[in-house]
């Protein structure tokens, strides 16, 4: 089955406090993207590697990938206003044979490559596969009334990515108007009155948002 992996880095890293977004400081040496779009490679170098950036960026990207000598082959996207029209964005620009397709955060470079391999074969058969780690800490529900109740965590996972879909129904989920309700691609999914099927996430597998998570990331990257 020709596989595409749509990696969204369209925001503007407000967050990390610094002059450049994100998506482009080094870690272990070389930009987050770049790992991310290694990971996806290496475990399968026929994936059609899509990069989903803002249009203001491209020139930068194209900067980043000379000075550190990157030959992985990819293409860019503009991004949109929203994470939601980003991807849609990197779904009309899907090559037609494309039968599955990974939705991955750019800034996410430590997935390991049996969960991107795992969620392609699930998807394949279900129609989606969206990758999932239990809860280690206890949680409690707040109330608008202040008050706040204990909840079994055994019931609940923190959802990452990828989140993988069969393309002919992810592109028809995304054909709706945004809700304020689709905080994910999942969501977007399930719109449509389809379940969802879970695969067993890896715990490395931040998102890297805060300086803090980069001080991690720099753990993570010094162990591989």
């Amino acid at each position: 089955m020709n596989k595409a992996a749509i990696l969204v880095a369209g925001g503007k890293g407000t967050r990390m406090g610094g002059t450049i977004a994100k998506q482009y400081l080094p870690v272990g040496g070389r930009p987050i993207l770049m790992r991310t779009l290694d990971v996806f490679y290496n475990e399968d170098s026929t994936i059609d590697l899509i990069l989903v950036l803002p249009e203001p960026d491209f020139a930068l990207w194209a900067d980043l990938c000379l000075a550190y000598d990157f030959d992985i082959p990819h293409r860019m996207v503009a991004g949109g206003n929203s994470r939601f029209q980003s991807v849609r964005n990197g779904l009309l620009n899907l090559k037609s044979d494309t039968v599955l397709v990974a939705i991955h955060d750019g800034v996410r470079p430590f997935v390991s490559p049996s969960v991107i391999r795992k969620s392609y074969e699930e998807a394949a058969i279900s129609g989606s596969a969206i990758a999932v780690v239990p809860l280690k800490d206890s949680i409690r529900k707040l109330t608008d009334e202040g008050k706040s109740f204990f909840q079994e965590r055994q019931y609940f996972r923190l959802v990452q990515t990828p989140q993988t879909f069969q393309v002919e129904k992810i592109k028809k989920a995304f054909e709706v108007a945004e809700l304020q309700q689709f905080t994910d691609d999942a969501t977007v999914y399930e719109h449509q009155g389809w379940q969802v099927s879970l695969i067993s996430g890896n715990p490395e597998n931040i998102k890297i948002t805060s300086p803090e998570d980069m001080d991690y990331a720099e753990f993570l990257a010094s162990r591989a």
